[in-house]
């Protein structure tokens, strides 16, 4: 019976690894010829621009720099044509592009751009199944194959492609925090990703408690110390702009203004307010407090049960869905998503697999990227970065008329995220109510782990 079931595993690791070949060679040729075909369609990298100018006026370049004023960075207007969208991020987040030579064109910028977030797509992939593997008995095969396809899945979702397309840095900052946080807890190191991530965009911020409730203290230690050396080296760079950032609370607003109901913005506070209309600010902050307790905690039990993806899942999820700003292209946190839902269908059996499937194909769909005609767009820069959050009508407030369907695929971001939510907190009661082991044992012939198992069920529980 072992020994079928071995072979049949192994069967279907082969199909897997197969099919995430085949699925990623599509995709990357798909990106391939929209690049040389078409890169209107899927590039207008209007936020790459943005920091681009950043990084000249830090290098203070005219006319970008101005000396007579006092805090060039925030004063700057932003590239013209666009609305005034400028730099609103604390001043370490320019520095970076200002190591960029000044005559370096743009177009190579965004080259090079592409080129890293398709590098931390695969990064956060091998680092979520690496810590699967750590925490889970798994073949090199298997793991492979899920890396394999579940990359390609995750460069055809709206969030991985918006960030593509307006050469913004979630992913770079995500496969940042994956890789720190699912590490090994002996790596001296460990918690520098975070607090280099939260010195850019402080989101990520919310990974120090989640370090601290899980007990790894010196990792917590690393991540405040690194997020402070971040401040210090923007002072040192930039002491004017830091300034007012820190201390004249210009970090308090960020993107805030004029932007939370716009259908971009997928986050909690956007549901609220375009369901009980502005002057909901109070209602937020209860709600907020309240997801923020609840999914620290689950993150917490996850992570002490011994499933530390689903744990940094949770964490993540929290921050997105609490923060009150959470742009499309902030949800690159579904890339988890994808193969976390194959690895749990995988090991699971009867119902639970073709739930977990299920589940992880509704997902992707939700957050796929789809041709923007679908949504009746008809414009030159129509393309296949548009998500179902944009078959609802978008801008100048029209957010607070919409109504049936269009609630539904208007907030379907954010409404999905608290279905995951949702799940995770229930994964973790169910843990915690049966005493799931730590880890699972090796089931048969054939299986390695990528780390020492930590416990096995045995009839009278668990046995150490």
């Amino acid at each position: 019976m072992r020994e079928a079931r071995a072979a049949t595993g192994d069967r279907v690791d082969t199909w897997l690894l197969l099919a995430g070949a085949v699925a990623l060679c599509a995709v990357v040729g798909w990106y391939v010829h929209l690049t040389r075909t078409s890169p209107g369609l899927w590039s207008l990298p209007l936020d790459l621009e943005v920091y681009r100018d950043a990084g000249l006026i830090a290098q203070h370049v005219q006319p970008y720099y101005d000396a007579h004023r006092g805090s060039p960075l925030y004063d700057w207007p932003g590239p013209p044509g666009f609305g005034g969208i400028r730099f609103i991020y604390p001043p370490f987040a320019a520095l970076p592009f200002a190591a960029i030579p000044a005559n370096v064109r743009l177009l190579r910028i965004e080259q090079l751009s592409s080129a890293i977030n398709i590098s931390a797509v695969v990064v956060a992939a091998l680092a979520t199944v690496g810590a699967l593997a750590r925490e889970r008995w798994l073949t090199i095969k298997r793991g492979l194959g899920i890396v394999l396809l579940t990359t390609a899945v995750a460069l055809m979702t709206e969030p991985v492609q918006r960030t593509f397309y307006l050469g913004q840095v979630e992913l770079v900052l995500m496969a940042l925090v994956i890789w720190d946080v699912c590490q090994p807890d002996g790596r001296w190191w460990k918690g520098m990703g975070v607090g280099i991530a939260a010195g850019v965009k402080m989101v990520p911020l919310i990974f120090i408690p989640y370090l601290l409730l899980t007990r790894r203290f010196r990792a917590a230690a690393v991540a405040v110390g690194t997020f402070a050396a971040t401040v210090t080296v923007g002072f040192i760079g930039l002491p004017n702009d830091s300034s007012r950032w820190w201390l004249h609370g210009r970090f308090l607003r960020g993107s805030y203004d004029r932007n939370i109901l716009y259908g971009g913005n997928q986050s909690l506070l956007a549901l609220i307010e375009r369901l009980g209309g502005t002057g909901t600010h109070t209602i937020w902050l209860v709600a907020a407090a309240i997801l923020a307790i609840v999914g620290l905690g689950a993150a917490t039990l996850l992570d002490r049960r011994g499933h530390r993806v689903l744990g940094v899942a949770a964490c993540a999820l929290t921050g997105v869905l609490v923060s009150p700003i959470s742009w499309d292209h902030h949800w690159v946190w579904v890339v988890i998503a994808a193969p976390v839902f194959l690895y749990y269908g995988l090991e699971a059996r009867g119902w639970a697999r073709w739930a977990c499937f299920a589940g992880g194909a509704i997902t992707m769909a939700i957050f796929g990227a789809w041709a923007t005609n679908l949504w009746g767009e008809k414009a030159v820069f129509a393309g296949w970065d548009r998500g179902v959050i944009w078959a609802a009508p978008s801008g100048n407030n029209l957010e607070l008329a919409w109504h049936g369907w269009q609630l539904i695929v208007g907030n379907a971001y954010v409404l999905t995220g608290l279905a995951l939510f949702a799940l995770l907190m229930a994964t973790a009661a169910w843990i915690t109510l049966t005493r799931e082991p730590v880890t699972i044992a090796p089931p048969g012939n054939g299986v390695i782990s990528a780390g020492r198992p930590l416990a096995t069920r045995t009839s009278r529980g668990l046995a150490q």
